[in-house]
């Protein structure tokens, strides 16, 4: 197998989905509201692919209520990610130091020895992390910092919870399913009950929001899913981290974010970093 130039431009166009449907809640009044939105959204897509593929084996249940619930807390440290920074500064490091921390756990407990351009790519995550997070000036990205670090150890959390329930369920696809349709039920049961008024009333003026974001969060991951079957698993899932970038860039031209060179330089070199990792 190789990746081919349609599978390339696939994997780019979900790249810039997943960056998109995490721009819909940034640009959101209340990005609470609009996390839930999106959750709800992906899960009422979810219901026709729940009708067409099998029951995951029961085996992968508890796996699958272990990242339910891990999920329902990477929907609320998303939404104060967003609500305390820009786009281009959280995303970055949510999606690039979940990669560096499930490298480094292999490491430190499983015994596995990083090659050397895992290390190449250890060291340049980290590097851009820096650049992006820690070096910003000011309490409030300090505080976006903290809550999108927070997220990242939440995102390896399931990835690696996910990751033993997909081996046992016997449906990837199933699995998947009914992880979207769970987590989004939970989180959103939970956001109308703490806000029961204001949520119902949003979402009659913003369906369409949710719809447009649960959409571009199906769609971005069946597309990786797709692609992973028809070229090296390692090369998609690298160039997927080119949303890293896209982020940065749709914060800047949509959201006004300000896109220096030091936040240029320090997304770009998370997004290499995360491909040595996976390469």
């Amino acid at each position: 197998m190789e990746l081919s130039p349609l599978v390339t431009a696939l994997v780019l166009g979900a790249a810039l989905l997943h960056a998109s449907w995490n721009a819909i809640i940034k640009s959101s009044r209340d990005v609470v509201l609009d996390t839930a939105l999106v959750a709800a959204g992906a899960s009422l897509l979810s219901l026709p692919l729940i009708g067409a593929m099998p029951i995951p084996a029961s085996a992968s249940w508890p796996f699958l209520a272990a990242s339910i619930s891990i999920h329902v807390g990477y929907f609320a440290t998303l939404a104060r990610a967003y609500r305390e920074g820009d786009l281009g500064h959280a995303y970055p490091l949510m999606r690039g130091t979940a990669p560096l921390l499930v490298a480094l756990f292999g490491a430190a407990l499983l015994n596995e020895r990083p090659s050397a351009i895992m290390w190449l790519g250890i060291a340049m995550i980290s590097g851009g992390i820096v650049s992006i997070g820690l070096l910003q000036k000011g309490r409030v990205q300090r505080d976006a910092t903290l809550w999108a670090l927070t997220n990242a150890v939440i995102i390896a959390s399931y990835t690696l919870v996910d990751g033993a329930g997909v081996r046992v369920s016997t449906t990837a696809p199933g699995y998947v399913a009914w992880l979207l349709l769970l987590q989004g039920l939970i989180f959103v049961g939970l956001v109308v009950v703490l806000r029961r008024q204001a949520a119902l009333q949003y979402a009659l003026r913003h369906w369409r929001r949710g719809l447009g974001g649960g959409l571009f969060l199906i769609a971005s991951y069946s597309i990786v899913l797709w692609a992973m079957i028809r070229a090296p698993v390692a090369a998609v899932a690298a160039l997927r981290e080119t949303s890293v970038i896209f982020a940065a860039m749709l914060g800047s031209i949509f959201l006004k974010e300000p896109f220096g060179r030091q936040r240029l330089i320090g997304a770009c070199a998370v997004a290499l970093g995360v491909m040595a990792l996976r390469l």
